[in-house]
């Protein structure tokens, strides 16, 4: 039987180095929170929404809860792409390992293929973040359709998991 001799250095950014070094969920929660609510409040007030307060407090927590259940869904697509197993010693196997799996989780620029997997991870997570706010946290607020889908399109833009980009190689 024939040994493996694939490692993978590193998982995902930044859910590697939460779990590595887990004081940074301390500065982590909290800036999301920041960031989300900034983002919630900027787009209210170019919106010109009355009660602009009343507003943010009635749906800050589930925006937050809700980015992270996205950046999840983001990560495990990320995560997938290491998952998939090919025999190593094939010529896709090799491949697939070099452009993608490697690629993805140690520098997504190595690759075009892995640059295109993190971008699709990005988008996709950004359509849930549209979602999840559009569908779900806005739902009962007393806000207009028109001026749901422009905070959670603000939301999905703003906050999408960009760091996806940032090769974990930088790191070590």
């Amino acid at each position: 039987m024939k040994e493996n001799h694939v490692k993978l250095y590193n998982l995902i950014f930044p859910i590697w180095i939460l779990w590595l070094i887990p004081t940074t969920w301390v500065v982590v929660l909290p800036l999301n929170f920041i960031i989300d609510m900034t983002v919630v409040m900027l787009t209210m007030k170019h919106l010109k929404i009355q009660n602009m307060k009343k507003n943010v407090k009635s749906v800050i927590l589930k925006v937050w809860i809700f980015g992270f259940i996205a950046d999840f869904i983001g990560t495990l697509l990320m995560f997938s792409a290491i998952l998939i197993d090919f025999n190593y010693e094939t010529p896709f196997g090799k491949w697939w390992y070099d452009n993608i799996s490697s690629a993805v989780s140690y520098d997504p620029f190595k690759s075009i293929f892995a640059l295109l997997w993190v971008t699709i991870s990005i988008v996709i997570t950004a359509f849930f973040i549209y979602l999840f706010n559009y569908k779900i946290c806005f739902k009962k607020s007393n806000l207009g359709d028109y001026q749901k889908k422009k905070i959670s399109l603000a939301l999905a833009v703003f906050t999408a998991p960009y760091l996806f980009y940032l090769p974990t190689a930088w790191f070590y």
